[in-house]
């Protein structure tokens, strides 16, 4: 084999596996949470969330947002949301959910707070559930996701300081669990997200890699490149 078909072959392998990397990793999806208004003790403030999909089989019906210290299920009223979802209260949050949205569209929806609390920034720990049965946890702080079906980072709200002179307002009236226009499932309602996450993970059909095993790709890759370098350069300086 002549020196410029093997450096031809190592090119092509390269480029083969750098295809392969490129087109299998999953999509970087994510929860977000905004406001126009996101300042410590505000009132009234409306917060959007964009749950981003991250299957390509089934679409996005329902999300459970775990509200953070110092805002209660009493304080927050639905604003809008997809076409024929509901919004219902839950022990520790809220839940919207409706028919599945078209697989792999996005979903948007916003609530008013009545007061925001005093504090630098408000983390709503987040289920998004698809019309198959699989669960993306956005409950994580910081980098610690770990893909499809695992725990990944929970939307986080920034806060401005309060404005001089803003006091908290009197607590709102506990308000009763209302139920969600169908049923939630048994698994759900009653089980925080951190204890769901770790009961479910092995019952969850992940779709993804953990960013543990594309790295171990990644360095297998390198290394069978650096191998084909390596037979091309020995093989050309053997030549007489």
């Amino acid at each position: 084999m002549s020196r410029i078909t093997l450096s031809r072959t190592a090119v092509a392998v390269a480029a083969a596996a750098t295809a392969i990397l490129l087109t299998a990793v999953p999509a970087a999806a994510h929860v977000e949470v905004e406001s126009d208004n996101a300042q410590a003790l505000a009132q009234n403030v409306e917060l959007t969330f964009t749950a981003e999909s991250e299957s390509g089989t089934a679409g996005i019906s329902e999300l459970r947002v775990i509200l953070p210290k110092g805002i209660t299920p009493a304080d927050v009223a639905y604003g809008k949301g997809p076409k024929g979802w509901k919004f219902s209260t839950t022990p520790d949050g809220y839940a919207v959910k409706g028919p599945a949205v078209k697989v792999g569209a996005d979903v948007a929806h916003s609530v008013v707070v009545r007061q925001l609390p005093d504090a630098e920034e408000l983390v709503f720990k987040t289920l998004q559930s698809y019309s198959d049965g699989k669960v993306d946890r956005w409950i994580e702080l910081g980098d610690s996701g770990g893909g499809h079906g695992h725990g990944n980072e929970a939307p986080v709200l920034d806060l401005k300081a309060a404005a001089p002179g803003a006091k908290p307002v009197s607590p709102s009236p506990t308000a009763p669990t209302t139920p969600s226009a169908s049923p939630t499932p048994a698994a759900e309602p009653t089980v925080s997200p951190d204890t769901q996450a770790a009961a479910d993970t092995t019952n969850d059909d992940d779709s993804g890699m953990s960013a543990v095993a594309w790295s171990g790709i990644a360095v297998v890759f390198l290394i069978a490149l650096a191998a084909v370098v390596f037979a091309v350069r020995r093989r050309n300086s053997a030549r007489p």
